[in-house]
């Protein structure tokens, strides 16, 4: 294959790997003498020694050679690092090309800045070992592996004059979630989207082992990939002029293939043609390249030890020697002047503006991102005559309404919808009107709503729907993730990546907000009746509420309406995650929209058409939070009606769950006044709640009545069985919480001994009448709200 290189182009090349290769070696180890202008003692070097060599100088070649190509061809690119622990690397390249000065005049790009540069590398309040959100040009960290290739394709999608270069590391590649993300390709449609340029970084080991794929066949492993659907290309070597020309040579290569097919695409965007086979490059290098080849007897180089900081032992002068000759092997003199400032000659390597990497504008999408065109939620509302007069699917109203947004933001091309094969389970489907699933895999007459330009992504991997839907965040466009309650959790990892990256670029001024992250978590637990025990868990909550409260919300709208507001409030919020909790299935509805609006935005409120206490105070507080809760709560109240009349009933309904929490947790919080005005200083609070018991008590235990919170929820009891029954298991049934009521009222002790026993007589006919008949008493399963 000819090289693209000249000889003078192979030689300033390669100095400038040397350069980004020194400052690497710098990061890690100095916090004096950054360049060497005296003998290296011990005091020059840092007291902690943290980080990652081993897999860095590979990442800096190919940082280097994307360079050249964006220079050559003009291009459009960014980086995302799967090897996100040679971060060290990438804050030297994108200090090299002066991105990193422009975001941090305090690191100037001279002998001052490199000290600054060097010091404040894994150091106390300075920067991470990762390509972490301070590092210019970053959308993906990399902390925790198996993402990066999921969050380039995001990135890919609906830019079409971006190419993601994305260096997958080998060891990346053994993870579940990298592995699935190779089928990315067939949702990648070259008429309308972007490019991803898959670089699996070859160099063998992992911290302790080999990786699987450098140790398979040549063959096996070509076979693998292009089962994958790609066209690999193969780079290896350890002589760095060789590999230079063959890198070059490689990427102008993959470009033009790439490029062919784009431009065969959208020369009849009517008409796609056959899915193409996209380039991906294998790049084997040594581990550790460049570095030392052996300490104290034991190889290095090409190994595991080379992996995180291969020298160490700094109270050895002989080490301390070794480094300085590690250190001097990239002649720092020929690279940078006596300022410590990069020579002109290598400068004029790196792309200018908005080309350089780490500058461009699709690494931090804020500054791109245009907001949702919305339509007026209130044309959707449900229409009632009052509460609970009418019954409806929570989801189908909502999705009228996202089949708008769809329509809106057509031309835009910045909306998507994610979720697992699940769109019309979900109650979703009016989408597919306006819009079909992307599908660029062959498709058969029996299918529907697949095409190769559609904007709702469906693939049976909640990883993939995450990753996608993070990468397309994060280069500044907008979505939704619509999943299973229960399975859900298959994402929490990246949901907590997600959270701290937002939690930190709080923090950096330059990063501007981007949309939020929306989840719509449906099919929950209290209508999993059917697919029973596996399909119940409500514990996401939970999880997201660990999270800094000024990046996590969660909604559990107790109707169809006050889903519709909470929705168009989460499309249009920045920089948060955001959990609405909404049923599938057909249930009484409470709030017109006026009321709903009204209520969604204080978070909770009274329900006042429900009580009774007629301006006075209450006797009990009867509270709830998700939709099922809501309905038990109102049934209760009925029942409270008939078994003790002179009971004074106050409901209140919970929206926003944060509210919950006290002044100073939450910038939701209530104030400590509005809590008490809600669920009193003094009074019995039977709290019906969707998820786990105890996240109530978590989030209100610093409030004023919480020692007399009754909470019931989800307490680990499910199978397969009738909805009701679901209910009664888990204690949070309306005969469970009219029998709290009566027990927690001292004046209605008199009725305590009766109330029991006609409760547990109640649940012995309810057994009974599930397990013969196979549905829910009819007292239940035709129960409806009354006005007192």
């Amino acid at each position: 294959m000819p090289t693209p290189l000249s000889e003078d182009q192979l030689q300033r090349m390669d100095a400038y790997w040397r350069a980004a290769n020194y400052l690497t070696v710098g990061q890690i180890y100095l916090q004096d003498n950054p360049l060497l202008e005296q003998p290296l003692e011990r005091q020059h070097i840092k007291p902690r020694l943290l980080g990652h060599w081993g897999t860095t100088t590979g990442l800096n070649f190919i940082y280097v050679h994307l360079n050249r190509l964006i220079r050559a061809y003009d291009l459009d690119m960014i980086y995302v690092i799967g090897p996100g622990h040679g971060g060290p690397g990438l804050v030297a390249q994108s200090y090299l090309e002066g991105s990193y000065t422009e975001r941090y005049p305090d690191i100037e790009r001279d002998r001052n800045g490199m000290r600054r540069l060097f010091r404040q590398f894994s150091w106390p309040y300075g920067v991470p070992s990762h390509v972490a959100p301070e590092t210019p040009g970053s959308i993906h960290e990399g902390g925790e592996l198996g993402y990066s290739l999921a969050h380039a394709f995001g990135a890919a999608f609906d830019n079409p004059d971006l190419v993601v270069a994305c260096i997958v590391g080998d060891g990346e590649a053994e993870t579940g979630a990298l592995a699935t993300s190779w089928h990315s390709n067939k949702f990648l449609d070259p008429a309308r989207d972007g490019a991803v340029l898959p670089i699996l970084h070859l160099n063998g080991y992992k911290i302790a082992n080999p990786t699987l794929l450098a140790r398979i066949t040549p063959d096996e492993l070509t076979d693998l990939f292009r089962g994958y659907g790609y066209d690999p290309l193969l780079v290896e070597g350890d002589e760095p002029v060789q590999v230079h020309r063959q890198l070059a040579a490689t990427l102008d290569a993959a470009l033009a293939c790439i490029r062919e097919i784009q431009r065969t695409a959208r020369a009849t965007p009517d008409r796609p043609p056959p899915r193409p086979r996209w380039p991906m490059i294998v790049f084997r290098t040594p581990k550790g390249w460049t570095g030392p080849k052996v300490v104290d007897g034991l190889p290095v180089e090409g190994t595991w030890r080379a992996h995180q900081v291969p020298l160490k032992g700094f109270d050895d002068p002989a080490h301390v020697r070794m480094l300085e000759e590690w250190l001097l092997s990239y002649r720092p003199r020929e690279l940078f002047d006596e300022e410590g400032r990069l020579r002109p000659e290598l400068a004029e390597l790196a792309p200018t503006g908005r080309r350089r990497m780490g500058a461009n504008p699709h690494a931090n999408g804020g500054i791109l991102l245009e907001p949702l065109t919305l339509p007026h939620y209130r044309d959707y509302a449900v229409q009632m005559e009052g509460p609970g007069t009418v019954r409806a699917e929570s989801t189908r109203v909502l999705g009228r309404f996202l089949r708008d947004v769809m329509k809106l933001n057509a031309q835009a091309r910045n909306f998507r919808l994610f979720g697992p094969d699940e769109t019309a389970s979900n109650r979703l489907q009016d989408v597919f009107e306006v819009t079909a699933k992307e599908w660029m895999a062959d498709i058969e007459p029996v299918d529907v709503n697949l095409a190769p330009q559609g904007r709702v992504m469906e693939v049976l991997s909640e990883h993939l729907c995450q990753g996608w839907l993070e990468g397309y965040l994060l280069t500044g466009r907008h979505g939704l993730f619509s999943c299973y309650e229960a399975f859900i959790h298959i994402i929490d990892s990246m949901f907590n990546q997600h959270a701290k990256w937002l939690k930190t670029t709080r923090q950096i001024p330059w990063r501007a907000p981007i949309a939020s992250l929306n989840y719509l978590l449906t099919s929950h637990v209290w209508r999993q009746d059917h697919n029973g025990f596996s399909h119940q868990d409500p514990g996401f909550l939970d999880h997201v509420a660990n999270k800094k409260a000024d990046v996590v919300r969660i909604y559990l709208p107790p109707d169809a309406n006050c889903l519709l507001s909470v929705a168009d409030h989460c499309l249009r919020s920045r920089n948060y995650v955001n959990v609405v909790v909404a049923g599938k299935q057909p249930e009484w509805q409470w709030l017109d929209i006026d009321a709903a609006t009204r209520h969604c935005s204080a978070g909770a409120g009274i329900w006042h058409w429900a009580g009774n206490e007629a301006g006075g105070e209450p006797d009990v507080v009867m509270a709830c939070a998700g939709d099922v809760p809501t309905l038990e709560t109102l049934a209760a109240v009925t029942l409270l009606r008939e078994y003790a009349p002179d009971l004074r009933v106050r409901v209140v309904n919970v929206v926003d769950l944060m509210v919950l929490q006290p002044p100073g947790e939450h910038p939701h919080a209530l104030s400590d006044h509005d809590f008490d005005g809600l669920f009193t200083r003094d009074r019995p609070v039977i709290f019906a709640f969707h998820g786990y018991p105890g996240l109530i008590h978590r989030l209100a235990y610093r409030r004023h009545n919480h020692d007399n919170f009754h909470v019931r929820g989800y307490k680990e009891e499910g199978t397969t069985t009738t909805p009701f029954d679901m209910a009664v298991m888990n204690n949070l049934d309306r005969f469970q919480l009219a029998l709290d009521a009566i027990l927690r009222v001292p004046r209605l002790a008199s009725l305590a001994s009766a109330a029991t026993d006609r409760y547990w007589a109640t649940m012995e006919r309810h057994r009974l009448y599930v397990s013969e008949h196979g549905e829910d008493l009819p007292e239940v399963a035709q129960w409806r709200w009354t006005p007192a």
